[in-house]
């Protein structure tokens, strides 16, 4: 699956409210640990 910046994604099932987005294997985000959703703007700048 691809996004419009050409990243390559993919979803991984998970459990217990986690959502987590790895880029090149290193965490760059996790609902788990901020309790929210990241913003549009935090995903832009994980690009």
């Amino acid at each position: 699956m691809s996004n419009k910046l050409g990243a390559d994604v993919a979803l991984v099932k998970s459990g217990g409210g986690a959502f987590e987005i790895t880029v090149d294997g290193q965490l760059a985000y996790s609902k788990k640990q901020t309790g929210r959703f990241p913003t549009e703007a935090e995903l832009d700048a994980l690009a």
